[in-house]
C-alpha cells in the first residue's frame, strides 16, 4: 500500500469513528428520557394519586411522539440537512425537560413528555440518516447495531443514576438532569457535527410530500422489516414500562434490587448488540433475523411457563433471552429497511421511526389496558412476531430479504 493511500485510509477510519461517536451522543437522548426515571414511577403515581397505568403513559406518550414527529423531522432533515435538525431537536428536548420538572399536574407532565418526544425524534432522525449517508446501505446495518450496543449503556447506568437522584432529590430531579444533559451534549454537537447530507439529495417540491412517503411505503422490503422492528420494539417497551410495577409493587423488590435486575439485562443488551454485527458478518442478515425471531418466540414460551412463579428471576430470565432476540431482529431489520433508499434516507428513517416508536407505543398503551398481568402482556407481545417468522420462511419472504439495495 502506498503511503498516500494508507494515510487516506487512516483518515477515513478516524472520520468514521468520530462520526459514530457523535451519532451515539445524538441517539442517547431517547433512551435517557425513558430509562432514567423508571425507578421513580411508583413515587410519581403516589404523588399524583393515580393508577400506575396513567404514569406509564409518560413513557408511551413520549414513544408515540418520538415516532410521529419523524414524519416532519425526516423531510426537514432532507431539506435543510442533518445538523440543523439535530440542534433544533436538542433545544426542544431541553425546554420540555424543564417543563416536566415544573409540572404540577399529570396532564401537564404528559404534555411535556409529548413535546420531549418530538425533540428526541429530531436527534434520532439526524443520527440514523447521517449513518446512512456516511456508510451506505450495507454497512449502515452493522453501524446501527453498534449504535444500539453503545446506547444500551443507558439502560444499564441510567436507572442507577435515577435511583440516586430520586432518593436524594425527588423524582423531578431526573428531568432537570435531562435538561442539563441536553445543554452539554448540544454544545458538543454544535461544535463537532459536520453536515453529511448528500449533495444530490432531492429537495424539490413540497417539503412534506405525500408521494415522497408513499414511495417508501410502496416498497415491500421496507414494510416487512419496519414492521418487524416495531414488533421487537413493542416487546422492549412493554418490559421497561411493566418491570418497575411488577418487580417493585407486586414482587416486593426495592429500588436498589430493581436497578440491579435492570442493569444485568442492560449489560446483556450491550453484549447482544455487539454480537449481532459479528453474527451478521458470519451468517448473513437473513439467518440473523431468523435466529432473533426464534429467540423472541422462545422467550415468550419461557415467560408463559414461569408466569406462576412469583420470583424476580422467573420474570427476568425470559427477558434475558428476549434481549438477544431484540438485538438480532433490530440489527438485521433496520439496515435492510433503509437499504433501498439513498436520496430519501431522511424520509425512510422517519417512517422507520414512526413504525418503531409510535407503532410500538400505541400497541403497548392499548394492550396495557387489557386484563393482562405483565408476564402475560410480555408473552402476548413476544408471540406477535410468529407471523413474521412464517413470512420469512416463505418464498415471498426470501425475496423481500434478498432484494439488492439501490
Amino acid at each position: 500500500m502506498q503511503p498516500e493511500t494508507a494515510t487516506a485510509s487512516q483518515s477515513t477510519a478516524v472520520s468514521g469513528t468520530r462520526l459514530v461517536a457523535l451519532m451515539v451522543v445524538l441517539v442517547l437522548f431517547s433512551p435517557l428520557a425513558i430509562d432514567i426515571y423508571l425507578p421513580a414511577l411508583p413515587a410519581m403515581a403516589k404523588e399524583f394519586a393515580v393508577d400506575t397505568t396513567r404514569v406509564q403513559d409518560t413513557v408511551t406518550w413520549f414513544m408515540f411522539s418520538l415516532g410521529l414527529g419523524q414524519l416532519l423531522a425526516g423531510p426537514l432533515a432532507d431539506r435543510f440537512g442533518r445538523r440543523p435538525i439535530a440542534l433544533v431537536g436538542i433545544t426542544i428536548y431541553a425546554l420540555s425537560a424543564a417543563m416536566a420538572y415544573w409540572a404540577q399536574t399529570l396532564d401537564l407532565l404528559l404534555l411535556a413528555r409529548l413535546l420531549q418526544g418530538f425533540g428526541a425524534c429530531a436527534t434520532s432522525v439526524a443520527a440514523f440518516a447521517a449513518v446512512r449517508d456516511s456508510f451506505g446501505p450495507e454497512r449502515s446495518g452493522r453501524m446501527i447495531s453498534y449504535l444500539n450496543g453503545a446506547i444500551c449503556f443507558i439502560p444499564a447506568l441510567a436507572p442507577i443514576l435515577g435511583s440516586w437522584l430520586t432518593h436524594e432529590f425527588g423524582w423531578r430531579s431526573n428531568f432537570s438532569f435531562m435538561a442539563g444533559f441536553a445543554i452539554v451534549a448540544g454544545s458538543f454537537i454544535a461544535i463537532s457535527f459536520k453536515e453529511t447530507r448528500p449533495a444530490d439529495t432531492n429537495i424539490e417540491g413540497s417539503m412534506i410530500s405525500f408521494e415522497r412517503y408513499m414511495s417508501v411505503l410502496r416498497e415491500p422490503v421496507f414494510l416487512f422489516h419496519a414492521t418487524l422492528c416495531m414488533l421487537a420494539m413493542a416487546v422492549i417497551l412493554a418490559y421497561v414500562t411493566s418491570a418497575p410495577v411488577w418487580l417493585m409493587m407486586e414482587l416486593g423488590q426495592d429500588m436498589g434490587q430493581f436497578t440491579i435486575w435492570f442493569g444485568i439485562n442492560a449489560a446483556l443488551n450491550i453484549l447482544a448488540c455487539m454480537v449481532a454485527p459479528k453474527y451478521m458478518d458470519r451468517f448473513g442478515t437473513r439467518r440473523t433475523l431468523k435466529t432473533g425471531l426464534i429467540l423472541l418466540i422462545g422467550a415468550g414460551a419461557a415467560m408463559l411457563a414461569l408466569s406462576n412463579i412469583a420470583q424476580a428471576w422467573a420474570f427476568m430470565l425470559p427477558i434475558f433471552i428476549c434481549s438477544f432476540g431484540f438485538a438480532f431482529v433490530l440489527g438485521s431489520s433496520a439496515g435492510k429497511a433503509l437499504a433501498p433508499f439513498g436520496d430519501r434516507a431522511g424520509t425512510a428513517a422517519a417512517l422507520l421511526g414512526l413504525f418503531q416508536m409510535s407503532g410500538a407505543g400505541l400497541m403497548v398503551s392499548l394492550t396495557q389496558r387489557l386484563d393482562f398481568t405483565p408476564p402475560m402482556l410480555l408473552t402476548f407481545q413476544m408471540w406477535l412476531v410468529i407471523p413474521g417468522l412464517l413470512i420469512l420462511w416463505s418464498k415471498v419472504g426470501r425475496k423481500w430479504h434478498t432484494v439488492a439495495a439501490n
